[in-house]
């Protein structure tokens, strides 16, 4: 797989749901239940924080996107004891797992977190998703608790995993 990994831009936007909407619609990878539309991915791209950190991994051949991460400050709008958090999300092309798109993402990841001033990386993952749960723990999370009954899809409670990652 040749790929090379980049800062997303707002006009990425049309790739980024591509490749998003069909996990979401998978109903199996996210607790995530409605698609996204071009026009609200390129918003949320354009309006991201200094501190936000929003990598894609793009084919060098097409350019194509076969997967994104993004990683925002921890929402709390009332206290700065969260800072140094941040709330991690990544979402691979179904048809590019296990292909090192998914490691690459992070070192990249990992590499610029500590210049904007992240110590902690936090995410809750599917209870119901031991392959992401393995990918989280193969890049260095570990658990720290379950959330129960944390999402309710099409009628049906879905724990969350709780993991963190010390930078």
């Amino acid at each position: 797989m040749d790929f090379q990994i980049r800062n997303a831009r707002p006009d990425d936007a049309p790739e980024i749901v591509r490749v998003f909407n069909p996990i979401i619609n998978a109903g199996i990878y996210t607790v995530l239940d409605a698609p996204l539309t071009v026009e609200s991915q390129r918003a949320y791209i354009a309006g991201l924080s200094s501190r936000a950190i929003f990598n894609l991994a793009e084919s060098t051949i097409d350019g194509s996107v076969m997967g994104f991460q993004s990683m925002e400050p921890y929402p709390d709008q009332y206290s700065h004891a969260f800072d140094h958090v941040g709330v991690i999300g990544t979402w691979v092309d179904l048809n590019f797992h296990r292909k090192g798109v998914a490691k690459s993402l992070f070192r990249a990841t990992f590499e610029v977190a500590p210049r904007k001033g992240y110590e902690k990386i936090f995410t809750y993952i599917r209870a119901d998703n031991p392959v992401a749960l393995a990918t989280y723990e193969s890049q260095g999370f570990r658990i720290v608790g379950r959330a129960h009954r944390q999402a309710k899809l099409h009628g049906r409670y879905i724990d969350e995993v709780i993991v963190e990652r010390m930078l």
